[in-house]
């Protein structure tokens, strides 16, 4: 637990004085012979404790109410905000190498649809696929059955654009903020002075919106997962399509496929090593403070669709619990004073 204002503890110091009070105050009273009769009788009933419940509950309830001016937080567990998911899938031609059977695609596509049933009804869902370009196959939707059929008609393709593939993710959460390939690493270039009115208006409509940036991962009404099983080889720098993600506070959990060492897959009488690049994935998760995963099998790729899933329903935050605080203190408070007026006919 932390305290936004720990000076505020020092109040508690006195509650110790409050109760030397009471106790100074009893004993003058009992050697001054005032309510004698009355602990007497109390105590000839059993019930020596009850003129002393009220101060008592009074002590604590203020004890409480103390200590929530310090603003105490803990972290909680609590259902996220999230309401829509980019899923963003690799499809480039190493995606048919089947040390995940029965391909790396087929695999990746049923352990999609299992995190896609996963997500709540409320939770929008748009694929985009990325090759040697990256394109939206499917807008964010909450229709499940258009989802699967997205997936369907993806195929290998040649090249992997994985800078590409962010950048349409961003494109398709922010669609008026101008968002385009030319978006990473360069700005596009402003018409001569001599240029039409008409160029002018052309450029204007296809240059960024400026934006101040926002702490990364701050954005929590998505996120973006990025799948890959290869190395980037065309298309815009995939880190600076991370820090423009960054920038605008959107989290990508990336994850790879395969094994680190690689895999050769032999096609139509040619064959090749693909390998992935799992420094890369890495960074880029760490730059938009998501997260990195590692799938090397079936299994393990359905297992972290599954752990995936269970983080974008349940984050832990820090959250200020004072107000829990001062509210049992006041119940605490009250019942004293109840207790008090029900059998003594005064406050305290």
């Amino acid at each position: 637990m932390s305290f936004v204002w720990p000076q505020m503890l020092f109040t508690l110091a006195v509650l110790p004085l409050i109760a030397g009070f009471y106790l100074w105050r009893q004993r003058s009273q009992r050697s001054a012979n005032q309510t004698l009769s009355g602990i007497s009788a109390a105590t000839a009933s059993g019930q020596a404790w009850r003129p002393h419940l009220p101060p008592l509950l009074f002590l604590l309830g203020l004890a409480l109410m103390l200590f929530a001016l310090s603003r105490p937080a803990t972290v909680v567990s609590m259902p996220t905000s999230h309401r829509t998911v980019i899923l963003a899938l690799d499809i480039s031609g190493s995606m048919r190498a089947t040390d995940l059977q029965p391909t790396r695609l087929a695999a990746a596509q049923a352990a999609a649809r299992a995190f896609i049933d996963a997500q709540p009804s409320s939770t929008r869902i748009g694929i985009v696929s990325f090759a040697g370009t990256a394109s939206l196959v499917q807008a964010p939707t909450g229709n499940r059955e258009d989802l699967s059929q997205a997936l369907d008609r993806l195929q290998p393709q040649r090249g992997t654009a994985i800078g590409s593939a962010i950048v349409v993710s961003l494109a398709t959460l922010f669609p008026g903020a101008g968002i385009d390939l030319k978006s990473v690493g360069q700005r596009p270039a402003a018409p001569a002075g001599n240029g039409s009115r008409e160029d002018r208006r052309d450029a204007a409509r296809k240059s960024p919106e400026k934006t101040e940036p926002v702490p990364a991962g701050s954005f929590e009404s998505a996120v973006i997962v990025l799948m890959s099983d290869g190395q980037a080889n065309t298309g815009p720098d995939p880190v600076g399509a991370a820090k423009l993600a960054a920038d605008r506070g959107v989290r990508l959990y990336t994850v790879g496929i395969g094994s680190t060492k690689g895999e050769v897959l032999r096609t139509d009488g040619w064959s090749m090593r693909v390998g992935l690049d799992e420094a890369s994935l890495k960074t880029i998760a760490d730059i938009t403070r998501g997260e990195y995963f590692q799938a090397a099998s079936s299994d393990e790729l359905k297992r972290v669709y599954a752990s995936m899933n269970s983080r974008f329903v349940v984050e832990r935050k820090e959250l200020e619990v004072g107000a829990l605080f001062a509210g049992a203190g006041l119940v605490m408070l009250l019942i004293a004073a109840a207790l008090s007026v029900a059998w003594y006919g005064r406050i305290l």
